[in-house]
Parts: structure tokens; C-alpha cells; sequence
């Protein structure tokens, strides 16, 4: 989907650029990275596809650590806009998708009120593709008819916490928690508190699609203290459900 170009201006492309194995990222992807004067990365983007497809580009990175570097996202639609006004074509790199959790409506509607052409080029999400690389289907005939995908980013008690973690721990679904790290062991007190069996099989998966990709499986009751003692450290990926348990030989994937 795109706006229609205006005259004098260059164009922005929102490319999602996968879960970070470089041959993950979509052709089109690929394709706008090629065709790119400008690109403004995240520090979870397949950073070798910048060099391989655009050496020609400006390279600029926005990445956002987990409490520490931290780049206002004013401040990268500014980027995008200012350097789209110069007539550049720039590409807003990112991991994963970034229509999930990556602000890229937010970006979209940057450029579509500045009147700036752009358009999307949609990633694989490491919501899907992170838990697959652990042998982990995230829907199963006969355990998941669902999966729910939720940001951990705070926790349940938290008053900014908009998820509704009771209603999830008796969805029946299997649930994907993004940006949940730290409060992990808040989240499976919340769903085992509302209701969710404690032996319900969890894992947390650290560095997905990369070779440091790392894997740590426990019943949802211990599955914080795992990753702690297993050194889970963002970005990482955690599964709750039945489907972690789902195929046959997969327990020592990663």
C-alpha cells in the first residue's frame, strides 16, 4: 500500500526486514534497499543487508536499547521527513514487522501528513518465525486454534498495563510475549493467578534467527527463573501454551 507521489519530493519506504537472519528478509525488501539514497536502521534489522544491497546509502541508526541509547521517535520521523523532502528515497529499516510493535503507523501517518510518498514493505515477524526456528508452531492441530500476541513491556500490575492477562490465561490461546524480559516472572504469576495451569509448557528464545539463538523451556511456573539462570536476554521471545511442547525431538533445539 502507498500514497501517491508528489512533485518535487522523494518518497519513504517502510521495509520490515524479518527476525535478523539476512535470508529472511522479503525480495521486495531487498529491492528497496537497492533503490535507497538514505536508510535509518533499527539495531534489530539485518544490518549485513545494508551492506550487501545498499552500499551506496547514508546509513543512519535510531536503535532503541532497552534502557539505554534511545532515539525519541519525533526525532526518527523528522529523519524520515527531512531527508524525503530532498528529494531522497529513504528506507525505515527495521526488524521483524513493522506494523507490530515497531511504530510504523506512526511513521505512516508522519509521512501521510506531511504529504510525503510511502509505502510499506511488510517483514516476517519474529513473533512467528523466532518460536518456528525453535521447533515451536505457534498453532497446532489439536492444542492452539489461536495465538495472542501481546507486549511485556510492562507488567500486569503496572497502571500502564492495557492487556487483560486474566481474560488471556483462559483464552485457550498460545500466547507470543514480545519485550518481556524483565517482566517475566510478573506475567506467569498474573496468568497462573488467573487461572493458567502451572505446568503449562513455556519457553523464552533469546537472539532468534542468528547464530547465538538460545532456547530455554520450562513449565510456566519456573520459566522466569530459567531464563534468568539461562542467561535470556532481550531481545528474546517468550511462548506459552501447549504447542512449545508440540513436536517430537524438539526439546534441545538451540
Amino acid at each position: 500500500m502507498s500514497t501517491p507521489p508528489s512533485d518535487g519530493t522523494g518518497r519513504v519506504l517502510l521495509v520490515g526486514g524479518g527476525p535478523g537472519d539476512p535470508g529472511l528478509l522479503t525480495l521486495a525488501g531487498r529491492d528497496a534497499l537497492a533503490a535507497a539514497d538514505v536508510v535509518v536502521t533499527d539495531r534489530l534489522a539485518p544490518l549485513a543487508s545494508i551492506a550487501e544491497h545498499a552500499p551506496q546509502a547514508e546509513v543512519i541508526n535510531v536503535g532503541k536499547i532497552p534502557r539505554g541509547e534511545f532515539t525519541p521517535q519525533e526525532r526518527i520521523n523528522d529523519i524520515l521527513l527531512t531527508h524525503a523532502r530532498a528529494g531522497r528515497t529513504v528506507v525505515r529499516f527495521k526488524g521483524g514487522d513493522g506494523y507490530l510493535f515497531g511504530r510504523g503507523g506512526e511513521e505512516w501517518q508522519a509521512c501521510t501528513d506531511a504529504g510525503i510518498p510511502v509505502e510499506v514493505l511488510p517483514g516476517v515477524s519474529s513473533a512467528f518465525a523466532v518460536p518456528a526456528l525453535a521447533g515451536i508452531p505457534v498453532t497446532h492441530r489439536g492444542l492452539s486454534q489461536g495465538v495472542a500476541v501481546v507486549s511485556g513491556h510492562v507488567a500486569p500490575e503496572d497502571p500502564r498495563s492495557e492487556v487483560d492477562w486474566p481474560a488471556l490465561a483462559t483464552s485457550g490461546l498460545t500466547l507470543v510475549v514480545l519485550m518481556g524480559v524483565a517482566t517475566l516472572g510478573p506475567i506467569a504469576r498474573a496468568l497462573v493467578e488467573a487461572g493458567l495451569d502451572p505446568a503449562t509448557p513455556a519457553a523464552s528464545i533469546a537472539n532468534g534467527a542468528s547464530p547465538d539463538q538460545r532456547v530455554v523451556r520450562a513449565p510456566l511456573s519456573g520459566i522466569a527463573r530459567a531464563a534468568d539462570e539461562g542467561g535470556i536476554a532481550p531481545p528474546a521471545i517468550t511462548v506459552v501454551g501447549d504447542v512449545v511442547a508440540a513436536l517430537a525431538g524438539m526439546e534441545d533445539l538451540g
